[in-house]
């Protein structure tokens, strides 16, 4: 789609879990090229384990920090669910 990069870009989110020794990070942020998206990065002790992206293809500007904000979000919950399994 190739949209312009958007006037007002949105803010990125940024988290952290302790487990034990070590630290789980959750960064959250979009990027306009080459099309709209949103990255959710996760590291372990700084090293980048996972990542989940999410194509925003027919959201408008106006609606970009609440989709951010809300993938960051999702993406906390399931990890802190995932985490919370393991321990049993």
């Amino acid at each position: 789609m190739n949209r312009a990069a958007p006037q007002r870009p949105p803010m990125g989110c940024l988290d952290m879990i302790e487990l034990g020794a070590r630290k789980m990070t959750i960064q959250t942020e979009f990027f306009p090229r080459p099309d709209w998206r949103i990255e959710t990065k996760i590291y372990l002790g700084g090293a980048l384990k996972k990542v989940y992206t999410d194509d925003l293809i027919g959201v408008v500007e106006a609606d970009l920090q609440g989709r951010v904000t809300a993938h960051h979000e999702e993406r906390m919950k399931q990890l802190v669910e995932s985490l919370k399994a393991k321990s049993g």
